[in-house]
């Protein structure tokens, strides 16, 4: 696989530098998304009101943190945005699908070791860090737009009943899912391949790497780390690996992905409780209880979730990427 700069395929830009206090703030629906140095929601920290003469990078278009700790974070931004200070803009190539630039992210993201030490930014160095050329593009990653992201519109357009907490009440982990455990598998053992390698990771949907290996557990479960980033849940669409400081949570009952990402932000709530000194063990798991909107009968009120899940934004895209 030959390297190149990642200037020789992206026109590379340094954003708009602006200040968030100095802009006014708007609602997510009807404002324009400002992008941060942060690793989570793509980077946006907030969304603000258009800045007069000030034109907002168009959807499409990747940004990258260039400093601190989420240094090289990458992502593909599904709206048009402004930057704050220390954002990389990188304009793709026309023909660019955005499999392919989903895939480039990852590519930049890899070279974050170049700049793990105090003070070490990418500011000047990052058009000239080196990716993949683009015929050495996996296949997948040529394909059609299968990861569209422009399109925000719900699933569901009607509205649910609003959250009533009296309604909630405590499931046991055990009672929900059969828990499994992972399995060690050391880097020396590992071979390049097909199958996603779900490790202790608070991001990518916990992939740390992919193997050459049989997946030893199905797709449609929950992972959720009990050692290293403890309480971080991903849903896994596919079957994968795991690592032996990762539980899987196996369903005993119908789970579609509206339920699955549901629950995932209620088991993250609860990581709190737990450290490197008090892990989140098999036996631990089985017996801890989340919180779920119930019933009359005091069952999970599935139907409810599934609603109030598909009236999010990029809900509708969600369910057709799934189907």
């Amino acid at each position: 696989m030959t390297s190149v700069p990642l200037n020789s395929i992206f026109q590379v830009g340094y954003g708009h530098k602006l200040d968030l206090n100095k802009l006014k703030q708007a609602s997510s629906r009807d404002g324009i998304a400002f992008v941060g140095r942060s690793r989570r929601n793509l980077g946006v920290t907030a969304y603000v009101e258009p800045v007069p003469g000030l034109s907002p990078y168009p959807a499409g278009y990747i940004t990258v943190a260039l400093g601190g700790a989420s240094v090289l974070y990458t992502f593909v931004q599904p709206r048009p945005f402004y930057t704050a200070q220390n954002v990389g803009v990188l304009q793709p190539p026309s023909d660019m699908s955005a499999n392919e630039k989903l895939w480039y992210a990852l590519c930049i993201r890899e070279n974050a070791w170049r700049y793990h030490g105090f003070g070490r930014e990418a500011n000047r160095t990052f058009r000239s860090i080196p990716v993949p050329g683009r015929a050495d593009a996996p296949d997948w990653a040529l394909q059609s737009n299968q990861f569209d992201m422009t399109d925000d519109t719900p699933a569901c357009m009607s509205k649910v009943h609003p959250i009533e907490l009296d309604n909630w009440r405590g499931f046991s982990l055990g009672k929900l899912f059969d828990i499994k455990k992972g399995k060690r598998l050391t880097k020396a053992k590992m071979t390049e391949g097909a199958t996603p390698f779900i490790g202790s990771s608070d991001s990518n949907n916990g992939i740390t790497a992919w193997v050459d290996k049989k997946p030893l557990h199905s797709g449609n479960t929950i992972t959720v780390c009990y050692n290293g980033s403890v309480g971080e849940a991903f849903y896994q669409p596919v079957p994968f690996w795991c690592s032996d400081d990762v539980n899987v949570l196996y369903p005993k009952f119908k789970l579609n992905v509206e339920r699955a990402l549901f629950i995932c932000a209620i088991i993250r709530l609860e990581k709190y409780r737990f450290n490197y000194g008090r892990k989140w063990h098999l036996e631990r798991m089985r017996d801890s209880k989340i919180l779920l909107p119930s019933k009359s009968d005091g069952s999970p009120d599935w139907d409810w979730i599934d609603k109030f899940m598909k009236e999010r934004r990029f809900s509708k895209t969600l369910a057709e990427f799934t189907s």
